[in-house]
């Protein structure tokens, strides 16, 4: 009896996912997480120290607040950098020269990043059954189509790949970039699937009105994502793949 209420959670679990996928003609693929953590051999939290130093050479001390602790400095994400120099100079030279340092560091990372498990798979299933997928990323379009090379996956997803623009107060949680893969592939919201791991994915692909599904490689994560609204939440891609191939 004890085990009854969790078969029962798996079971619909299960009846959620084959719900999404099935329904889903185009696929909007987060792509640092879901696809590969980016960051795995180059730490984000070492991206965003350096250019914190970088801006405070150049006398832009205490950006980020004066009263941000150690600890809150120490797991600080480089887009939170960029989005707290965009906020403070919007449309200047800094942030320009700021957004090409990260590209430029998401470049180094991607030649270290770690492929999602099934992730591979998972893509060029989904293209052989006919779905159509796209990239909807924060990261730089430029680091995305690098790493796609690399694994020999650009043609799952070419031309719809949707990445940071210069106009940085459009990144997630912002819709924008949702939107212009949509409009692109002339596809209803209605017909396709998000796939994140962020809080800010889920934002965006509500307020796309596009059903989202979420991945977590691990509890923190999920709980973060099921604290924001998610209502599908997986812990690996392969439950997916099996409902493809089934």
């Amino acid at each position: 009896m004890a085990t009854e209420p969790a078969d029962e959670q798996t079971a619909n679990e299960i009846e959620k996912l084959s719900e999404l996928i099935t329904h889903a003609r185009v696929v909007l693929w987060d792509f640092d997480g879901p696809i590969c953590r980016l960051f795995a051999g180059h730490k984000a939290e070492r991206v965003a120290a350096g250019l914190v130093q970088w801006l405070a050479g150049r006398g832009l001390h205490g950006l980020l607040g004066d009263t941000e602790s150690d600890a809150e400095h120490d797991s600080l994400d480089p887009h939170a950098v960029l989005r707290a120099v965009d906020r403070r100079h919007p449309g200047s030279d800094l942030v320009t020269e700021l957004e090409e340092r990260l590209t430029q560091e998401e470049l180094r990372a991607a030649t270290s990043a770690l492929p999602t498990a099934y992730a591979d798979p998972l893509i060029r299933t989904w293209t052989a059954v006919g779905s159509r997928l796209a990239i909807t990323t924060n990261n730089s379009p430029r680091v995305v189509r690098a790493y796609l090379d690399g694994r020999g996956l650009t043609g799952c997803f070419a031309p719809h790949i949707y990445g940071r623009t210069p106009d940085l107060h459009l990144l997630k949680p912002d819709p924008h970039c949702l939107n212009r893969a949509l409009n692109a592939m002339g596809a209803a919201p209605s017909a396709a699937v998000m796939i994140g791991d962020s809080p800010s994915d889920l934002a965006a692909a509500q307020r796309a009105g596009v059903p989202f599904l979420g991945y977590a490689r691990n509890g923190q994560k999920a709980k973060l994502l099921r604290a924001a609204g998610a209502g599908c939440v997986v812990g690996s891609l392969e439950p997916l793949l099996q409902v493809l191939r089934g």
